[in-house]
């Protein structure tokens, strides 16, 4: 079990490397955003919005960049949950655009 100094040191770390990755998701019209964050087991949630919520790489995105960077620069990380904001499934869906691959 942590002590409160470690489970602080642990997020504010976790915090400033999210806030370090932003501005390249941001430069894309998107964002990326700390969901949750359990620092004593190590998994972390992020979600990516905007642009980036509605792109068909943004699983690309969150695990060859955000999951790459948590893990690799904070070792006690174990789990990256990654989810996207989508606001309209279905016209995604329609147009193969978006969270929505089509299967071909």
């Amino acid at each position: 079990m942590l002590s409160e100094e470690e489970r602080n040191e642990r997020r504010q770390a976790l915090d400033e490397l999210i806030e370090m990755m932003r501005p390249a998701v941001q430069a894309d019209g998107g964002d990326l955003v700390l969901v949750n964050a359990d620092v004593e087991t190590g998994e972390i949630e992020v979600a990516l919005q905007g642009a980036c919520g509605t792109c068909a790489l943004s699983s690309m995105t969150l695990q060859g960049g955000v999951e790459r960077i948590l893990r690799d620069r904070l070792p006690w990380v174990t789990e990256v949950i990654g989810g996207v904001e989508d606001p309209d499934a279905v016209g995604t869906a329609i147009f193969g655009y978006g969270n929505y691959v089509p299967k071909y």
